[in-house]
């Protein structure tokens, strides 16, 4: 095991911290065994603990911004590998290797002088080994010959059956010493024009400690750049190579570099050498040489790409998670990552109730990350948008010919879910007939396809989501009753944002900095006034409209700052809060609307549609903006007081 943490956001990005035995805490502090360089991170932020079994706990340390695993607040939890944790703005990948280690890599260093060596040079069209016919032709069968064919035909083997660029390289290497007398030998890859070494790998032939493997830059550059095999046969001897310190230090008696090529692109080079004056490498090892080159060039390109897919794979999962998490420290909020921790491991049906705008959908997708299908599929349903007459056939799927236009058969959502979860969003307005498809589903777990006889079984979990009342909606007969029961085995009420008020700031910062990373901005502070704006104001549309407002004013604002004009109309109508210092060209427009308003419904004598007329918006705008202003008691008053006077 090697327990260690992998830092995929934040300060010290792409650092490898091993874990120790024992109790390690991670904050701020220096003193700490985990010291991060973070100021949202709490000085004794949380406390990793390795017990005797060798699992590994969590424990948040009462911390102030929390401790997050794969997106949900935790106090206290075992891990696993492979877990998200989050504490401010540094994220962890949790990561405990049980499989065997390889022999550890030697260090790469680079000589830059430029040796006039007596050298050996070989094109790849005159390797004789990848050249079968010739080398019949012009060689003996001896026995070197054949050792040399079985040591090829055992690197093809090996090479293309492992995945791992580290392993392969660990391999490669190992089984290179078994037949060329190196003591110490090195994989370079390079990429990009000016062919920058990005993967060094090195190892000596005696497995101990990793040792300083040191590499002439000026031949592996010259093999990649003219794309030839180079042998030193005898280097103190070699004319100019006697000056190259390194060759010198290391007491080099002999060298063999060839090119790593795939389809005439040359990705790096194998570099060998050796100190023994009775082995030296002879032309024999540099044919060996070029056709092992040959055959795993395309191995290592290939393992190395996979690694990049697989880097960029966890990068983009990470950013999806970050951006698809709940945010929010208030008491309401730790209420509700507390309930999905609860909940998520549980297979229970979960009924998630809350206006439009609370984050259904991502409560519903923190508690399938948190499960034991999170490794399989998330479908999202939205039973709303899609009309009912192609919601059956998506939800089930059809057989072909089941009606005009189906012309092969089709798998429905269900089917495509298989072993994951199923999210129907708006679940209220599922169509009488679906409902009752929908409740078979849930009590055997089967269905048929549209125009089938064939029952299909399926393993799902299924998620529902509505921000409709379906206790009224039973009473009303609109809701089948035996569905609703079986739907609301476990309910979540999602609170409106104007009922945790506390967590807009923090809201608006997470939204900045993911529209400005969209953008590719620098993320710009929100002024006072207009993060007083913001936590003032009603939030009918909740999270989401605050996200929207957000995303609109980075887009609007041209100044360094989010400021009060760049936030939406709606906002600025609001009653200025005590401690919001508004403009005095804000504060007039303010006073004109409510100025007009007054007078358009005095002048039609409290009748709000005529009033709405004369200032020519639609009644239900003109009920916003009595609302958002503030001028309902004013305008009662000021009618009553009509009243009496005209008595």
């Amino acid at each position: 095991m090697r327990p260690r943490l992998l830092v995929i956001a934040g300060p010290g990005k792409d650092s490898t911290i091993p874990l120790p035995d024992g109790e390690a805490t991670l904050g701020r502090d220096p003193t700490n065994a985990v010291a991060m360089a973070d100021a949202s991170v709490s000085r004794k932020h949380c406390l990793l603990r390795r017990e005797e079994d060798g699992r590994f706990q969590i424990r948040d340390l009462d911390s102030r911004n929390g401790t997050l695993v794969n997106g949900l607040v935790v106090k206290e939890q075992w891990l696993r590998h492979g877990d998200e944790i989050a504490t401010g703005d540094s994220v962890f990948l949790f990561l405990v290797e049980d499989v065997d280690q390889a022999v550890p890599a030697s260090r790469v260093e680079f000589d830059d002088s430029h040796p006039m060596a007596e050298t050996k040079v070989i094109h790849p069209k005159e390797v004789l080994y990848m050249h079968p016919d010739r080398l019949l032709r012009e060689l003996p069968a001896t026995s070197q010959v054949a050792r040399n064919l079985n040591a090829l035909l055992k690197i093809s083997r090996v090479v293309h059956a492992i995945r791992g660029l580290e392993e392969l390289q660990a391999q490669l290497l190992d089984l290179i010493f078994e037949v060329v007398p190196a003591g110490r030998g090195a994989i370079l890859l390079a990429e990009g024009p000016g062919l920058e070494f990005n993967c060094l790998y090195a190892r000596t032939r005696q497995a101990g400690q990793p040792q300083l493997v040191k590499v002439s830059r000026t031949i592996a550059r010259q093999v990649m750049k003219e794309n030839v095999a180079i042998l030193g046969v005898d280097v103190p001897a070699s004319g100019a190579l006697r000056d190259v310190e390194s060759l010198v230090a290391s007491d080099v008696r002999s060298l063999v570099c060839v090119p790593l090529t795939v389809f005439e692109r040359v990705i790096g080079c194998i570099y060998l050498d050796n100190t023994s004056t009775a082995n030296r490498f002879q032309e024999d090892h540099l044919q060996l040489m070029a056709a092992i080159a040959g055959i795993s060039a395309v191995a290592l390109d290939n393992a190395r790409r996979l690694q990049w897919l697989e880097q960029e794979n966890q990068r983009l999962t990470t950013e999806v998670r970050q951006e698809q998490s709940l945010v929010g420290e208030s008491p309401r909020m730790k209420e509700i990552f507390q309930f999905l921790a609860r909940v998520a491991p549980a297979e229970s049906t979960v009924l998630i109730e809350g206006e439009s705008g609370t984050g259904k959908e991502l409560a519903a997708r923190a508690l399938h990350r948190n499960s034991r299908r999170a490794d399989k599929p998330f479908v999202a349903i939205n039973c709303a948008a899609i009309p009912e007459t192609l919601l059956e056939s998506d939800l089930f799927g059809h057989e072909r010919g089941a009606f005009t236009g189906a012309a092969v058969l089709k798998k429905g959502r269900l089917e495509v879910a298989e072993g994951g979860v199923v999210f129907l969003d708006e679940i209220g307005e599922l169509a009488p007939a679906l409902q009752v498809k929908l409740l078979r589903v849930l009590q055997e777990r089967e269905f048929e396809r549209v125009g089938g006889t064939h029952t299909l079984k399926v393993d799902i979990r299924l998620i529902a989501a509505t921000n409709r009342d379906l206790d009224e909606a039973v009473r009303n007969g609109e809701f089948r009753q035996d569905l609703y029961y079986r739907l609301a085995v476990v309910r979540l009420m999602m609170p409106p944002l104007r009922e945790h008020r506390d967590d807009i700031p923090m809201l608006t910062r997470h939204f900045v900095q993911k529209y400005a990373k969209r953008s590719k901005v620098k993320p710009k502070p929100v002024s006072r006034e207009a993060m007083a704006a913001l936590v003032n104001y009603e939030w009918p549309g909740n999270v989401r409209e605050l996200e929207n407002a957000i995303e609109r004013a980075l887009v609007m604002g041209s100044s360094d700052a989010v400021l009060l004009e760049d936030l939406p109309e709606s906002l600025l109508e609001q009653e200025s809060p005590a401690e919001m210092h508004e403009g005095k060209y804000h504060a007039s427009v303010k006073e004109l609307k409510k100025q007009l308003i007054v007078d358009a419904v005095e002048q039609t004598g409290g009748n709000y549609v005529e009033a709405a007329g004369i200032l020519g918006v639609h009644p239900n705008y003109l009920h916003r903006l009595i609302r958002n202003l503030g001028l309902k008691e004013t305008l009662q008053e000021g009618l009553r007081g009509r009243s009496k006077f005209s008595a």
